[in-house]
């Protein structure tokens, strides 16, 4: 029953993609087709095999560890603060990405990390049928970020024409960026976490691949991504420090807002008619965790958290999750999390319009018009993990 849902389930994505797309005649099915083939594989490795267990445990280490090495710092500045056996989410979840920042800016530095995203990014152009430029920012969007990914290819920006840079936004935020990943390892289980980014990776080709279907000539697929800034060593180490910093603190004044508003919401909707807008939500959005292979029986629940993703973000999402899981199967679980892992939310469409906008006016005005139309892909890329993960588990 579950492969049929899950045949059901793909039909309904690929065909939502198919309806929204802007030139149904260009489609390339085979790529399609073998992307996804490819994604069903990737997630059997990864979720039920022992090469998969001992490489996501492998995973899961090193950010541990890289957490307690975090966590060193923010105690020698904060110890004191809390209680005993308090946990406290600013300090344990968040002030690790500071670190986590300076990492990615060490990689950055010595050229590292600018060589593994454009090997990879080749590698992939030669399996979605897609650019160079578009199969490197798929891969740099998950190593440095949404907003960040954007300064690697400035060279090309303006250049660039409207459906090329809606590829390149849909990836951003079908995506997540590594210096964040830490921090989700401690509110979901590490091996959703990781299996959702390889997936996402691969549904962001596949989805942009219907909904906004191109060729692009090899003669002018040429990489050109733009050299950092000549920075000392330390220079490079204090301003990721602040970076990290800066995006720790963002988060956490949008969990306050949010999940106070939510909480708010809730209780007049409560007041008001009896329901909380959270179930309100879960009713809507039940159909859609039905076709991720989520029993009818946990749907709606589920279908509310999916929807408080959509609304607020991944953050809230996974909070929300975290007071519910114990209601859920492991399997309901496991496609929840796949789905939570992505930045395919509203406000996403402000961060990605203000960063293309700091680099090029003319971009930013572009990524802001179809802001809808790459929140809708983004979004049945993360159902399409969804489905993806429920047809292993």
């Amino acid at each position: 029953m579950k492969y049929l849902i899950a045949l059901l389930g793909l039909a309904v994505v690929i065909g939502l993609a198919f309806i929204a797309s802007n030139n149904k005649k260009k489609i390339k099915y085979r790529p399609v087709i073998i992307m996804v083939i490819i994604q069903i594989l990737l997630a059997f490795l990864l979720l039920n095999t022992k090469f998969g267990l001992i490489l996501v445990k492998g995973i899961a280490a090193v950010f541990e560890k890289l957490l307690e090495y975090a966590a060193e710092g923010v105690n020698f500045v904060f110890g004191g603060l809390t209680n005993e056996g308090a946990f406290p989410f600013f300090l344990n979840v968040l002030l690790p990405i500071v670190f986590i920042s300076v990492l990615i800016g060490i990689l950055q530095h010595f050229k590292i990390l600018p060589f593994i995203m454009k090997g990879i990014g080749l590698l992939l152009s030669k399996v979605n049928g897609m650019g160079k430029l578009e199969s490197y920012n798929a891969v740099a969007s998950a190593m440095v970020g949404q907003s960040e990914v954007f300064i690697t290819v400035k060279k090309q920006l303006d250049a660039l024409p409207p459906h090329r840079l809606y590829t390149l936004c849909a990836s951003a935020m079908s995506t997540v960026s590594m210096s964040i990943v830490g921090a989700y390892m401690t509110m979901l289980e590490p091996k959703y976490v990781v299996t959702a980014i390889v997936l996402n990776l691969f549904g962001g080709f596949i989805i942009a691949s219907v909904i906004n279907p191109y060729e692009v000539d090899e003669k002018e697929d040429i990489l050109m991504v733009a050299d950092e800034e000549k920075q000392t060593f330390f220079e490079m180490i204090g301003e990721y420090i602040l970076d990290g910093f800066k995006v720790a603190v963002i988060v956490a004044a949008m969990l306050i807002g949010f999940v106070a508003l939510i909480a708010a919401i809730n209780n007049v909707f409560e007041l008001a008619i009896g329901i909380s807008f959270q179930q309100i939500l879960g009713y809507i959005f039940a159909p859609v965790a039905f076709i991720m292979g989520i029993p009818m029986s946990e749907s709606v629940a589920a279908g509310g958290i999916m929807a408080t993703k959509l609304v607020t973000n991944e953050f809230v999402a996974m909070m929300s999750l975290a007071e519910v899981s114990k209601s859920f199967t492991p399997r309901t679980l496991g496609i929840i999390s796949v789905f939570l892992v992505s930045f395919a939310n509203f406000s996403s469409i402000g961060i990605l319009a203000g960063a293309v906008k700091g680099l090029s006016e003319k971009q930013g005005n572009v990524v802001a018009r179809f802001g809808l139309k790459l929140l809708f892909g983004a979004t049945l890329v993360s159902v399409l993990s969804g489905i993806i993960v429920s047809i292993v588990l």
